[in-house]
């Protein structure tokens, strides 16, 4: 190949690769414009109805669906799961070959169906009508066999799929995906679910990590370096130290036990640098960092990331209702965590001095 046909090839290549991403460009706004205009059209009342009964089921979210839906059903499960309602997956071959027999009496079971007439969805439904079980349709017409077999509709409407060919689920399952973390969202709302909640069902992972409690990562008073807010700056780092991970901070506390103050190793990196040796032999109460930024016991770690974030510091004390320490987490310990996405509401104990300066 000449070196004329090779840069037209190229160009070639880019002017695709260029129309590719415009196409790309185009369905995602396609489908975002798709799922506003669901928010829209949806009425309160087919929103509400379809809350209150997962709401009130005495039993467990069945979700069913074929195909593509079928993959956008488990994701329902998996998010209903995870946040407080007890969801299962139901295949609607599999049923007719046994699996059915999971489905109670008291279950809601929701079948996502955009025709409503899908055959192997019909044959399920017809089973599910002679049970009894609450159902709850997703489809595109409430006039569909699937709708108009269902207790309770969820009427997406006319769909037009992003697909150029018009043929593949895309804008459809877009919809049914959003739908039921919407659903999901506002069930678990309903619930009062808290982020302690949450945890216990998402233990693992830098999620699970992030809601633990500040106890189950800080170093607890024994690793710490405590000592009287009376004694020298000298005597504290001379008598004072502790085996295992340094931190690099020394919590100082008053006569009744209560955190007054920190100062860190940078702190007397400073004092040592502006030759104010004389302070080293006087009260650490004079020099040390009063009220500092502290976090409460049993809050969770990610609210301690955010102190350590907004504050620019590397070491955050953890105190009890009293004001006492119980330990401290260093920045090294939750290094890696994710971001927080919102600000926790900050609950900051009292300390008992009178200034606040940060953490050194």
């Amino acid at each position: 190949m000449g070196a004329f046909a090779a840069k037209n090839q190229v160009q070639g290549w880019t002017a695709d690769v260029a129309a590719a991403i415009q196409l790309a460009r185009s369905i995602l706004r396609q489908e975002g414009q798709a799922v506003l205009g669901l928010a829209e059209r949806l009425s309160d009342d087919s929103l509400q109805q379809a809350v209150e009964l997962i709401y009130g089921c005495r039993g467990k979210l069945v979700v069913c669906g074929i195909g593509k839906a079928g993959l956008i059903a488990r994701k329902w499960v998996a998010t209903f799961s995870s946040t407080g309602t007890p969801s299962q997956f139901l295949h609607p071959a599999e049923a007719l070959h046994g699996d059915l027999g999971c489905v109670r009496t008291d279950d809601v079971v929701a079948v996502l169906s955009l025709s409503g007439e899908t055959e192997e969805i019909l044959r399920l439904v017809s089973c599910l009508v002679r049970m009894s079980v609450a159902l709850l349709a997703v489809t595109a017409r409430a006039t569909s066999t699937l709708g108009q077999s269902a207790h309770i509709v969820v009427e997406l409407g006319p769909v037009q799929e992003a697909c150029p060919l018009g043929l593949a689920p895309t804008t459809s399952t877009t919809l049914m995906a959003a739908l039921g973390d919407a659903l999901a969202l506002a069930v678990s709302h309903r619930r009062g679910f808290t982020e302690r909640d949450f945890l216990r069902y998402h233990p693992g992972g830098s999620l699970g990590r992030r809601l633990t409690c500040v106890d189950e990562l800080m170093r607890p008073l024994p690793e710490c370096r405590v000592a009287s807010d009376s004694c020298t700056v000298r005597q504290v780092f001379t008598a004072h130290d502790r085996p295992g991970r340094r931190t690099g901070a020394v919590m100082l506390v008053d006569e009744k036990g209560r955190l007054s103050g920190i100062f860190t190793d940078s702190d007397l990196a400073r004092l040592i640098a502006s030759a104010q040796d004389v302070a080293l032999d006087r009260p650490i109460f004079h020099v040390m960092t009063r009220s500092p930024i502290v976090v409460p016991s049993g809050r969770p770690v990610q609210l301690a990331l955010q102190l350590l974030q907004e504050h620019k510091i590397s070491e955050l004390p953890v105190v009890d209702s009293e004001g006492r320490p119980v330990g401290i987490i260093d920045i090294t310990d939750i290094l890696g965590l994710p971001q927080t996405t919102g600000p926790l509401k900050i609950h900051r104990p009292q300390v008992h001095c009178e200034e606040n300066a940060g953490n050194g």
